[in-house]
């Protein structure tokens, strides 16, 4: 909501302090989200490596989890440091309208291949669980 309302107000009226304190508050966003990962994606990486050696999928799991936290966790920060840089850089904007191959360039590493890693590695769904009262007929 706080950057639509930032949008709305660069629209209406064009200013180069509220210009900076969008882009501040979206590198922020993108710290506390790759805090996040690192944070939760981090506890249940540990708590996994905990379950005994025994355990059916832990490896999987864990490789899954590790992969997961690791490429999320980079891609914030690098759109973090990108988007800071941008703010406080007039030359390394982010706008590059006229450099069509640096916007795919920027996007296919911060967005598109960080996802399609991610689809990729979670690709596999659980099996579905039948139910006790449930019997298919044969």
């Amino acid at each position: 909501m706080h950057q639509a309302v930032i949008w709305v107000y660069l629209w209406v009226n064009d200013n180069s302090v509220v210009e900076l304190i969008g882009k501040i508050f979206i590198a922020v966003v993108s710290i506390i989200a790759a805090l996040g990962f690192l944070l939760y994606g981090g506890r249940l990486f540990f708590m996994l490596r905990r379950f005994p050696i025994e355990s059916k999928g832990r490896r999987k799991k864990l490789h899954e989890v590790g992969s997961v936290t690791a490429i999320c966790f980079t891609c914030f920060l690098i759109r973090c440091f990108v988007v800071l840089l941008s703010a406080f850089d007039a030359d390394a904007s982010l706008d590059v309208l006229d450099h069509p191959v640096l916007n795919l360039i920027y996007y296919t590493l911060v967005e598109i291949l960080p996802s399609a890693l991610v689809l990729y590695i979670l690709r596999k769904l659980p099996p579905k669980r039948v139910s006790a009262q449930y019997h298919p007929i044969r």
